[in-house]
């Protein structure tokens, strides 16, 4: 890599890293625990995923969809039973891959892939209005026109960014002017800050304090298969969307599903010894990187080194960015993740349709895991319907 390539990929690595805190950090409350439980994953699971996995641009860290699963086992037996749940769930992974099992990506067809796609464009969308309430209260007239502005501010400023200049990734781009222009004209409105405080020390290795008996292996071996399941779901899926947005399939296409897989679980085995509460790839930071110019494996590195800097020297700074400036940014993504043709339903044909939304209503309503679960089984069913009850 040249000069100017390992600066855009160094800069798109701290792009997506400061719209990947408060995500983090949300999924983190929703999963009830510590913020840097979650930040923790990010960190250890997106540098392993980062330096190993088989689809560079690929971002992983503590994601939505494993913290519903996670919550009902922290609430019931504590943080300690997650953790080990955790290191379990990369077990799976890891032999999943070891084991060659990547290839059944593949039952995975257009109709679904394109339904995923959707599902998750719009849940990325619909949790952003979290944002605007403070315990499930909207915000008052003046905290909601100071948020709304800022919002527009930010997706004004990421589309003529690239006018303006290409050197800075137009997510950063609108991240500083809108933190800018909050600063410089005192304008109140919520901060990163106001969802929790993220300073904090290195991550630290420990064996989760847990029994070591058959008890313990009943508890959380049901949310480790599940955890694991939907994590790579989600991770080889979103992979397959990189291969789409970059144009062009990995030269390792057919074997990097079981390089991820393996990268994957080894990352959540180190996350859960690390005090994280694992994580797969992430959709919606995968986007913000790509868009930015992170094609290359430094990016991810960057990302989540730029977190641990994040928690150790520099929380004061990461914590007054307005909440603002990352909606707007996600906003964006939605609209770029979102598959715009896929609305022209004249020229599909209906059984590619019924696949599409069925796994778009059903990844909102429920989890990726199901939609695409039942989405194949769908593709299955329907195939042998069309081909041998009516021919």
């Amino acid at each position: 890599m040249n000069l100017k390539t390992i600066t855009k990929n160094i800069l798109a690595g701290i792009t997506t890293s400061l719209a990947m805190v408060p995500e983090v950090v949300a999924f983190a409350i929703l999963a009830h625990v510590n913020p840097l439980v979650g930040l923790y994953a990010s960190v250890v699971l997106g540098l392993v995923a980062a330096l190993f996995g088989g689809r560079p641009g690929l971002i992983s860290g503590g994601a939505g969809s494993l913290a519903v699963v996670s919550v009902a086992l922290v609430v019931t037996h504590g943080v300690q039973y997650l953790f080990a749940c955790i290191i379990l769930m990369g077990i799976i992974q890891l032999l999943f891959g070891i084991f060659k099992l990547g290839r059944l990506i593949k039952l995975v067809g257009p109709s679904v892939m394109t339904g995923f796609v959707n599902g998750l464009a719009l849940v990325i969308f619909i949790a952003q209005f979290h944002q605007f309430k403070v315990d499930d209260t909207w915000l008052h007239k003046q905290a909601m026109m100071n948020m709304v502005g800022l919002v527009i501010l930010t997706v004004a400023s990421v589309y003529i960014a690239p006018k303006i200049t290409k050197r800075i990734p137009a997510s950063l781009f609108g991240i500083l002017v809108v933190t800018s222009s909050v600063l410089c004209f005192n304008i109140d409105t919520r901060t990163v800050g106001d969802i929790a405080h993220i300073s904090g020390a290195l991550p630290t290795f420990h064996i989760p304090d847990v029994p070591l008996t058959l008890d313990t292996l009943q508890i959380i071996l049901p949310y480790s298969l599940i955890l694991a399941a939907v994590g790579l779901i989600e991770t080889l899926l979103t992979a397959n969307l990189v291969d789409e947005l970059v144009h062009e399939h990995h030269p390792q296409h057919k074997t990097y599903p079981n390089k991820e897989s393996m990268a994957q679980g080894v990352g959540n085995i180190l996350t859960g010894m690390f005090g994280g509460m694992g994580g797969c790839a992430m959709i919606g930071q995968t986007v913000i990187n790509l868009n930015a110019g992170g094609f290359h494996r430094l990016s991810g590195v960057s990302q989540s080194l730029a977190i641990l800097a994040y928690i150790v020297f520099a929380s004061t700074i990461i914590e007054s960015i307005p909440l603002a400036a990352l909606v707007g940014v996600m906003f964006v993504v939605c609209y770029h993740t979102f598959d715009w043709n896929s609305l022209n339903l004249l020229n599909k044909p209906k059984m590619d349709v019924i696949i599409m939304v069925v796994v778009t209503i059903l990844t909102v309503i429920f989890n990726l895991a199901y939609a695409v679960i039942l989405g194949v089984l769908l593709t299955i069913i329907l195939n042998y319907f069309n081909k041998y009850l009516i021919t």
